[in-house]
């Protein structure tokens, strides 16, 4: 027999919404009252519904997970595994669960995630951005959904964000090359259009104006990320009469993509040509050199978004957002041999 909340508020001579507080310990029920609902749960092995439960708290524990627009890489990439693993375990132990939307359109409401929010009733969001951020993820800050983003700036009363700060790894890697006597620096970026390459580029620019060093804009090129974009990328540099004596590529993907191109060249990594990408992913270490590399704190990014999206969701406003630090990785491919 499946009960209701109203069959067992009958049975106990009281109102569903007197049952509905004892089921959610809400205060101000006399203990014989409560004792008496309780009793008769346990006789009938009654369980809320997971719906009488919302409607009883307003809060359903549930989190939406969201990958917005277009992700150029698969879900695996360890950037964006670590991340989301850390949140998970986070945001589990404050008691939550997770719900992850797709951005294919949904059945009802042509993508719209503040639909599909209000459907499953989340209690906030965590957004992690692509390239070309659907609108429908502005229309969910904007009406006061408690969202977090990683690597999209999102600035509402009940949104924020978590970035590493971008400008100042770039400025680690110009520096690094810079103390190492190198001075002819290329940089290969991701999309133009891409926040985290722009930080990246940005920085760049700022530290080599800074040590007085010359931007050749016929080694500043660009990519999506991906190991191929980087060895095109590469391939473009070598067109010009001279070449760097250093490549900062923005992932390492990118970086592994143009120490390919530069051995094609009949070139040495890190003889000729010096190289330090981004994100510390695995094979940075069983590369051919080595990979110099800027590791993320990819787990901080992760507990932090948690928490900051549990104080959005506990009533917590304008909360500002935080830029973690990085960490310079040295191996071969700087001319540093890695130690074993």
């Amino acid at each position: 027999m499946n009960l209701t909340i109203r069959d067992i508020a009958k049975k106990a001579g009281v109102s569903p919404a007197t049952v509905s507080k004892i089921i959610n310990n809400y205060n101000g029920i006399s203990e014989k009252t409560k004792k008496k609902v309780m009793d008769i749960i346990d006789e009938t092995g009654y369980l809320p519904t997971f719906s009488a439960k919302v409607l009883a708290t307003k809060k359903s524990n549930l989190i939406g997970l969201i990958y917005a627009g277009k992700v150029n890489v698969d879900f695996t990439h360890p950037f964006f595994n670590e991340v989301v693993t850390a949140f998970k375990k986070a945001i589990g132990l404050l008691g939550y669960d997770i719900i992850m939307f797709s951005n294919e359109q949904f059945y009802k409401d042509n993508g719209s995630y503040l639909a599909r929010c209000s459907h499953f009733h989340v209690d906030g969001c965590v957004i992690i951005a692509g390239e070309d951020v659907e609108d429908s993820i502005y229309e969910l800050v904007e009406n006061g959904v408690p969202c977090v983003g990683i690597d999209i700036e999102l600035e509402q009363p009940k949104a924020s964000y978590v970035m590493t700060d971008n400008i100042h790894l770039a400025r680690k890697v110009v520096q690094h090359f810079y103390l190492s006597g190198v001075k002819a620096i290329g940089y290969i970026g991701g999309k133009k259009d891409s926040v985290i390459s722009m930080y990246r580029e940005q920085g760049f620019n700022e530290a080599m104006a800074q040590l007085g060093l010359i931007i050749n804009d016929d080694w500043i090129k660009y990519g999506d990320f991906h190991e191929e974009s980087g060895y095109l990328a590469m391939k473009e540099i070598f067109k010009t009469k001279f070449y760097p004596q250093a490549i900062f590529a923005a992932s390492d993907f990118m970086a592994i993509g143009a120490i390919r191109a530069i051995k094609e060249q009949g070139l040495q990594v890190p003889d000729d040509i010096k190289i330090i990408g981004v994100d510390d992913i695995e094979v940075c270490r069983y590369s051919n050199p080595t990979l110099t590399t800027i590791r993320q704190d990819k787990e901080r990014l992760g507990k932090l978004a948690a928490r900051m999206l549990n104080d959005l969701i506990n009533g917590t406003s304008h909360m500002k957002p935080i830029l973690t630090d990085s960490e310079l990785i040295i191996r071969e491919s700087c001319g540093n041999k890695m130690k074993t």
